[in-house]
């Protein structure tokens, strides 16, 4: 059953239904692109703040927007195994945190607007179809999460397409280079989602959300887990001939993503799935500040 919560003053509503446990996936990978225009150029690091807030704002829209249009299709009912919705919950309208997502998305056009005088119309083409994407992830006549392309569009949006972006602000490119050194932070976005989905399996099957979980089944999904888990650490090693052989730093971060394998391959409850979400997300940190570092220094 969803954790059972009184009603919080809509401030912390809004805060929980943004979900700031998994705002690393946004953070990490402009962190990785601004590490490889630094191995090229001087940075700007006025474009760097407004590049990050941009993509945390898309972000808490997605969240936000999700947390709407999941209640609105009936995905989050009351044997949901995560942590309570707002809207699900009652503590937030429907309207209300629509409008949330609504004003998220308008800040981080804001944001764009800044970015594009500096990128011109590409960061304006790539910052539309990052917003269609979160709204179509839970909504629209095709939901991308429905239909089993949820980890593909996180590993899409949260690694090549930001690391490509950021990188592109500052050095004015867009390079193969920075889609093959983008690859391990989307497999950590993919690996996120797919702890996500494993935990609500269930709830998706009963309500027709036929994700990619729900597709392969939760056996299958676990051995997907590991090898995106896996290859965030061996694709580095496609860096070297390029120079970055210090991207190889990561692997002093595996003692930690073993210990999160082997607690997501004997979770069973709500709360186990819980803990390995928490800890994938967490763990992006410090393997995408290892990974920046490797390639900048």
């Amino acid at each position: 059953m969803s954790e059972s919560a009184s009603a919080p003053a809509w401030p912390v509503a809004f805060w929980r239904a943004a979900r700031p446990r998994t705002w690393s996936a946004s953070l990490a990978p402009v962190a990785v692109g601004t590490a490889l225009a630094g191995a090229e150029v001087a940075l700007d690091w006025r474009i760097g703040l407004t590049c990050a807030l941009a993509a945390l704002l898309l972000q808490v829209g997605a969240n936000l927007a999700n947390d709407a249009l999941d209640f609105a299709a009936g995905v989050d009912g009351p044997g949901r195994l995560g942590p309570p919705r707002a809207t699900q919950s009652g503590w937030l309208s429907y309207r209300q945190v629509l409008g949330g997502a609504a004003a998220a998305f308008a800040a981080a056009t804001l944001c764009g607007i800044q970015l594009a005088a500096a990128g011109g119309w590409p960061i304006v083409a790539v910052g539309c179809v990052c917003m269609l994407a979160a709204l179509a992830y839970s909504g629209g006549p095709f939901p991308l999460s429905s239909h089993g392309l949820g980890e593909l569009t996180a590993f899409a949006f949260f690694g090549p397409v930001a690391v490509a972006g950021s990188a592109y602000l500052h050095t004015g490119t867009f390079q193969p280079a920075y889609a093959l050194a983008a690859c391990p932070i989307g497999f950590w976005a993919a690996c996120i989602m797919l702890v996500n989905n494993l935990r609500d399996a269930g709830n998706d099957a009963r309500a027709g959300k036929r994700t990619l979980v729900v597709r392969l089944g939760e056996p299958a999904a676990r051995r997907l887990f590991a090898l995106l888990l896996g290859a965030a650490y061996v694709w580095p090693l496609a860096l070297v001939p390029s120079g970055h052989a210090r991207g190889l730093l990561v692997w002093l971060s595996v003692p930690w993503a073993w210990k999160l394998w082997r607690g997501l391959r004997t979770a069973e409850s709500g709360a186990d799935h819980n803990r390995a979400l928490a800890g994938t997300a967490r763990l992006l940190i410090p393997f995408a500040a290892l990974y920046a570092l490797g390639i900048a220094w």
